[in-house]
């Protein structure tokens, strides 16, 4: 599966980044907890230059804790300040705030020294779409600020936003990149549903889940679904297909309704807490 996906709000909406970077104090990224790697935008690394860097690993309640750790790990010996949340729990937030104190500690110091007083942080949100932004921006500031959606794209257009009398948050629409080297990446992001599904094969995206699933993660499908696992992809989703009455005209099975319905289950965390990349220093 080689997916490519750059539609022109996209490229507008980072010349405008590229613009506004020069405002900005610190730049906050989310990328998702289940796949750290695939979900940061490398483009974005480029533009942020000198900047001080948050990574906030989003959605960390349906990822492997133990591999959101090592992930925490390291990408904070990569200098960033890094932060497992999920942008719904206003507990996992309050953390945010120290970590965008700690990160302009010498911004506040160098005003402080020029007789400048609570002026407030600007600080920039970036990722990619669907990984949680505007979830995160309407619980960090308490309010419904930003329009929210289970899906890539709500957000079009560039909006500052007054958090609290320490921080201004510039919001920025979600962008990919143009192309993914590596098409592993594109199936990542299929995954977590970061490209729209109409542009995604759904079966072929549903067997490379499952085929991941039976090797890294024995035995979910045999609890969740009562099938049998010891069978190729084909013929698991073929079962998953009878066993929730996914079933077509002619008595055959429905196997695009039994994808849409396997890829539902994981990117809502019903078939638990799932990590796709594993840390790299494991894998090392």
């Amino acid at each position: 599966m080689n997916l490519q996906w750059y539609p022109g709000h996209m490229t507008k909406a980072k010349r405008a980044m590229q613009e506004d970077i020069r405002l900005i104090d610190v730049v906050i990224e989310l990328v998702d907890a289940r796949i750290p790697v695939s979900s940061k935008n490398p483009d974005i690394e480029r533009m942020v230059n000198n900047k001080s860097r948050i990574l906030l690993l989003n959605k960390s309640d349906m990822a492997d804790p133990e591999f959101t750790s090592h992930w925490i790990s390291y990408y904070e010996k990569k200098g960033y300040l890094a932060l497992a949340v999920n942008a719904r729990k206003k507990n996992d937030l309050k953390q945010v705030n120290v970590k965008i104190q700690e990160a302009c500690k010498a911004k506040i110091e160098r005003d402080r020294k020029r007789g400048i007083k609570n002026r407030p942080v600007r600080a920039m949100i970036v990722g990619i779409p669907n990984v949680g932004k505007s979830t995160f921006i309407n619980s960090f500031a308490g309010k419904a600020c930003a329009k929210t959606g289970n899906r890539p794209g709500v957000t079009r257009g560039r909006q500052w936003i007054r958090l609290n009398r320490q921080v201004e948050l510039l919001d920025t629409p979600g962008i990919l990149w143009p192309k993914f080297e590596d098409p592993v990446v594109g199936q990542h992001l299929a995954l977590i549903g970061s490209i729209k599904d109409e542009l995604v094969q759904s079966v072929e995206l549903a067997l490379l889940l499952i085929e991941f699933l039976t090797k890294n993660c024995p035995g979910i499908l045999q609890e969740k679904y009562l099938i049998e696992e010891a069978a190729e992809p084909a013929d698991i989703l073929r079962q998953l297909a009878e066993n929730r009455g996914c079933i077509q005209k002619g008595n055959e099975p429905d196997y695009e309704k039994a994808a849409f319905l396997l890829l539902d289950d994981f990117r809502n965390a019903r078939l638990g807490r799932i990590t796709i990349e594993k840390p790299i220093e494991d894998e090392e």
